[in-house]
């Protein structure tokens, strides 16, 4: 699979959002990310707006669905999603709702494994529900709390050859990542590469962080698409 480079809008003012997005798009990243402040802040409206901005172009909703999973799907898929999230932990007839949904309205499932105590296991568990990709994903309070305590603080490359190794569905890693650990994941067999909070965008105030952020993630982009493709499924290193 060819890698994709994916910004996580993690903004809650919707202008600040489509202008991220443009200069994002201008740099060279493939996949646009309504991310979880943004779809709290804006919902619908900002997924539509991302829609009519990027006609043509992947706009993944981070719902995080816990339940309601056909209902929140199929309102994101109007809107103009091509991607939606459902985590591993809700229900198994939530994921079964959600990817009905998906195929009911031609958009992909993203299951994401956060919180699950046995994480290959998790993974292993959306795929067989019929996810279409696996996010593998150490949660933004996890990490604080625990560095907080004074242990080492978990990164999603602790396990991310064990993810990719059990499932055959394309992989994401995210979750406290710097930029060169992000941008290094296809090498761990994990092509989709997610640049958001706090990479491009501060955690703590949901405001774009970086001063010369189009120049950052245009050599990202360069860096991430001169892997060339990466195996997917169980064959991947």
């Amino acid at each position: 699979m060819r890698p994709v480079v994916q910004i996580s809008l993690d903004l809650t003012d919707i202008n600040e959002a489509l202008t991220t997005a443009t200069l994002a798009r201008r740099a060279g990243v493939d996949w646009l990310e309504a991310g979880t402040p943004f779809i709290i802040a804006e919902g619908m409206h900002g997924v539509r707006a991302l829609r009519e901005r990027f006609p043509g172009v992947s706009i993944v909703a981070d719902l995080k669905t816990m339940d309601g999973g056909y209902l929140e799907a199929e309102m994101m898929a109007k809107a103009g999603a091509t991607h939606v999230v459902v985590m591993a932990r809700a229900h198994e007839e939530t994921l079964k709702c959600v990817v009905k949904a998906g195929r009911d309205y031609g958009v992909k499932v993203m299951g994401d494994n956060l919180g699950c105590p046995d994480m290959v296991a998790g993974a292993c568990f959306i795929e067989d529900l019929g996810c279409d990709f696996v996010i593998h994903h150490i949660g933004y309070d996890e990490r604080r709390g625990i560095a907080a305590s004074g242990r080492r603080m978990p990164s999603p490359l602790d396990q991310l050859r064990e993810v990719v190794a059990a499932v055959k569905v394309p992989v994401q890693a995210v979750g406290g990542l710097t930029l060169e650990q992000a941008v290094r994941t296809p090498e761990y067999g994990a092509p989709l590469v997610v640049i958001g909070a706090p990479l491009a965008v501060d955690a703590d105030s949901f405001r774009t962080a970086d001063g010369n952020l189009e120049g950052t993630l245009r050599l990202i982009c360069e860096c991430v698409h001169g892997y060339g493709d990466v195996p997917v499924g169980k064959s991947s290193p």
